[in-house]
């Protein structure tokens, strides 16, 4: 019993210790860097404009062109109002920029009078974060001749922008070109923006259209967690590439002048944008023709850039052309995300990130959804879930679970064995052996289950933490967010009073537990009243406090993640009871919870 104490417990640690560390040092490999300026290949087409479009911004017409970084402010322009049953906020005329977008159906908090989520705002506001769209000149074409971030648009068609009402901007250039802006929108949280040319000029030019997103500085609410990825997203023919906010300034550059760029060539299909903790922004070119990813750092701006560069067009004399980039602009809602990639986006559930263990992640969110959907309630889905989990693995864990009783019926020869060895280590493991080899009993048979549980804990941590659908998801009385920690403690009576309880992380917090901790630690501690207690002093002590230090240690987790491990304890504690019971051994649980107390008032001594 010794040895599966000591096996149990080192498997169990080592394999926390393993994957914390795997996670540090060894993070997914980085792609090699590509040319920035290197033309996106379209056959029967000229390769696209290599000029910093991104910060390429025009004046209007008939004045000179502004300078790169003399972005207008959009917050008092003139605008075109946008509703829908999702969305609601406007489209500046200055540049036709998508810049004022708020989330109906998300507050900010859990309080019903919370203001609801502003995801996009104007170049003025305290956090700007927009798209906007333009074409870069070609030949016979210069910077004031196209539009660009600070064209003042007119409205010609539709007065609000809304489900099946588009609104279409015109703007005509100094040299005749007229450039019309079609830009319509879905019932959830995709625009379609087309981008139009009509040269009724006499001479042939060219222009290449792009699409732009631009954050002006970090997020407000960015977590900086390991387990979360937050930053730039760029979808390159079936391979994503993940860049962190904190790692955009360092981004491989062609030479010093040039701000920080990555640039992918993508030549079937892609996207390319930002993606935080529950929202995201995502520019989507037509899928299976080629153009142009880029993310990029303006460090003389604090500005985040990504970027969708189109090949450019060749534009007779008489000829129209147009060109549709779809915008994804808002919640990262699974079954929203999905429906979107069954429609022709490639990899756009990847946009949520799933992480290294996507293979558990993904089917357990499934089974948590599908399980919410049927019982209403994400709290008792979880108790659903963990049950669902606790059934696959029963024919594992009863395997496991018979030996245990096996080895307890051993116990008291295990003790003979011991008093006849001695100090005599070598004599106890051959004679240990011989015994287990005798009854047929494999020590470390118990480990296999708790392994198998260290990736499902991991993958649901993950989907608990990163999912839109935990956030402010209600279980029961004052578990009223689930992808947060337990509101409950001692300062309001475990939440019978109304006030709230400690800030969470604080040391307060983590004194004054809530009652989800105290039921974790309670339920691990009466599990390891199912077995005997370890001969050795020191794994009696180790074991002793395990309990009490996950308590304390989880108490800042996410309560719907205490409340799958609380909910695995008990699944686990009635399991191994019975089973135990079965094989015609009887725990005496309340014999050993005696035992434990009186050990703890007269401590043993030789």
């Amino acid at each position: 019993m010794d040895e599966q104490n000591k096996n149990l417990f080192l498997a169990t640690a080592l394999s926390f210790v393993v994957i914390l560390v795997w996670f540090v040092l060894f993070p997914p490999p980085e792609q090699p860097p590509e040319d920035p300026n290197a033309p996106v290949a379209v056959e029967g087409q000229p390769p696209v404009a290599t000029g910093d479009v991104a910060a390429a911004p025009t004046a209007a017409p008939g004045t000179a062109p502004a300078q790169p970084d003399a972005e207008a402010d959009t917050k008092d322009a003139p605008r075109v109002a946008l509703s829908t049953d999702r969305l609601e906020g406007s489209i500046s005329l200055v540049g036709g920029r998508i810049d004022d977008l708020r989330l109906k159906d998300y507050r900010v908090t859990i309080e019903e009078d919370s203001e609801i989520v502003q995801f996009l705002s104007p170049v003025g506001s305290e956090n700007p974060y927009y798209a906007l769209y333009g074409w870069a000149p070609g030949a016979g074409l210069q910077f004031d001749d196209v539009p660009g971030a600070n064209t003042e648009w007119r409205v010609e068609t539709g007065e609000t922008l809304g489900l099946n009402a588009p609104v279409i901007l015109r703007w005509d250039s100094p040299t005749g070109l007229i450039f019309r802006r079609s830009i319509a929108i879905d019932e959830n949280y995709m625009f379609s923006v087309t981008q139009s040319v009509e040269n009724p000029g006499q001479d042939t030019v060219s222009l290449a259209p792009y699409g732009i997103l631009a954050r002006h500085g970090e997020p407000q609410d960015l977590k900086n967690f390991f387990i979360l990825h937050e930053g730039a997203l760029q979808m390159t023919d079936g391979i994503l590439e993940m860049t962190d906010y904190s790692d955009m300034p360092d981004l491989d550059v062609d030479s010093g002048e040039r701000a920080p760029a990555l640039t992918q060539q993508v030549t079937e299909g892609g996207w390319v944008g930002f993606t935080d903790h529950y929202w995201m922004s995502v520019l989507i070119p037509q899928q299976g023709s080629g153009f142009s990813s880029v993310i990029k750092y303006e460090p003389n701006r604090d500005i985040y850039q990504s970027r969708a560069m189109m090949p450019t067009i060749t534009l007779a004399a008489g000829q129209t052309q147009q060109v549709t980039t779809q915008l994804f602009a808002g919640a990262k809602e699974w079954e929203t995300i999905r429906a979107y990639e069954k429609s022709g986006i490639d990899g756009f559930i990847n946009s949520i990130d799933w992480g290294w263990f996507s293979f558990l992640t993904k089917p357990i969110f499934t089974a948590l959804h599908w399980l919410n959907a049927a019982i209403g309630n994400m709290g008792w889905a979880i108790i659903g879930l963990t049950l669902l989990i606790k059934a696959i693995l029963f024919p594992l864990a009863y395997k496991s679970y018979v030996s245990m009783a096996k080895m307890k019926e051993l116990q008291p020869e295990m003790e003979k064995i011991k008093e006849r060895a001695g100090d005599d280590r070598e004599k106890l493991q051959k004679e240990m052996m011989a015994l287990y080899k005798k009854e047929k009993v494999n020590p470390a048979s118990g480990c296999l289950p708790i392994l198998l549980q260290i990736p499902i804990f991991f993958s649901l941590y993950k989907v608990i933490f990163v999912t839109l659908e935990l956030r402010h998801a209600a279980w029961l009385g004052p578990f009223n967010d689930l992808s947060a920690p337990d509101p409950t403690s001692i300062f309001n009576l475990f939440g019978i009073f109304p006030w709230a309880g400690p800030e969470a992380g604080s040391i307060l917090a983590l004194v004054f537990i809530g009652i989800l901790p105290l039921l974790l630690g309670i339920s691990m501690w009466l599990q390891q009243k199912l077995n005997p207690a370890p001969t050795d002093p020191t794994q009696q002590m180790i074991f002793a406090w395990m309990p009490w230090v996950f308590m304390f240690m989880l108490g800042g987790f996410a309560s719907g993640l205490v409340v799958y491990w609380i909910a695995n304890n008990t699944i686990t504690f009635t399991q191994q009871y019975l089973i135990m019971r079965s094989q015609g051994f009887k725990p005496d649980i309340l014999g050993n919870i005696k035992a434990s107390f009186k050990k703890a008032e007269k401590p043993e001594t030789k």
